[in-house]
């Protein structure tokens, strides 16, 4: 019985995406072999990348959408999403990019979905949701995944979404910091880091009830959750909290000098 001819197809992606490689195809051509002629799509997350991290296909030198069949013989470059750039003499492969940065995270990222939070970002945690929930969610809110799971994100509805690479909260932002460029979008203290809302000044007077004796004696300004009625005030850990964001908000500190 004679067997199928197997197409081979050269492969090379770059930049981060190479994390997604076996370390023998990271940052180098490499033959991947395949029947038929599938969508490029289905043979870039053969390989194991997700298709949500994928933002240009050059196939032969021309730019191609997630439809493209592959052809024997074909050599294929994959780019990272290039939220910060303008591609547009190319094909981009979703319609545009989220630049009012939403986010919604996985049961395991409740310590960066604080982070975020307080640097200002909306996200939305919860440590019960499902990946139908999750999926849904985004897509009906307009939301980028944050997950470590990169199953997550190759379901095929999906169309914006992160594989974060650290499994460490201050350096899991820093990588949605940099991978979305969103230095100057943040409004550190502007957001409620349990519930998500907006939190607003408020008069002392209308919320003295609620402090504890010390913190009435020792404190005049006062902001409250507009969601969840959660009081806050510049305590005793206020300035290593301001620390810790200029960190994470300086191009040039040590976080983004160690992914470069």
């Amino acid at each position: 019985m004679q067997t199928d001819i197997s197409n081979i197809a050269t492969f090379r992606f770059y930049e981060e995406l190479n994390f997604f490689l076996a370390k023998e195809n990271r940052r180098r051509d490499f033959t991947f072999e395949f029947k038929g002629h599938p969508a490029i799509k289905d043979a870039i997350e053969a390989i194991g990348v997700p298709h949500t991290e994928v933002e240009v296909i050059l196939v032969n030198g021309r730019s191609v959408g997630f439809g493209h069949q592959l052809q024997h013989g074909d050599r294929v470059s994959v780019y990272p999403m290039f939220e910060s750039l303008d591609v547009s003499p190319i094909i981009r492969l979703r319609d545009k990019p989220l630049r009012e940065s939403r986010f919604i995270c996985d049961v395991h990222l409740g310590k960066l979905a604080t982070i975020l939070r307080l640097l200002g970002f909306d996200t939305v945690y919860r440590n019960d949701l499902d990946d139908p929930e999750i999926i849904d969610r985004a897509l009906r809110e307009h939301r980028i995944i944050l997950t470590c799971d990169r199953g997550i994100l190759k379901h095929s509805i999906v169309t914006h979404g992160v594989c974060l690479h650290s499994r460490q909260a201050m350096e899991q932002a820093a990588e949605v910091i940099r991978r979305f460029d969103l230095f100057e979008q943040a409004q550190p203290f502007s957001r409620c880091t349990v519930c998500n809302a907006q939190i607003q000044s408020v008069d002392k007077q209308a919320v003295q009830e609620q402090l504890a004796p010390k913190v009435k004696q020792n404190y005049t300004e006062f902001r409250q959750c507009t969601g969840c009625q959660r009081i806050y005030w510049q305590g005793s850990h206020y300035t290593r909290i301001r620390q810790k964001i200029a960190q994470l908000l300086d191009r040039n500190s040590l976080f983004f000098r160690a992914q470069d």
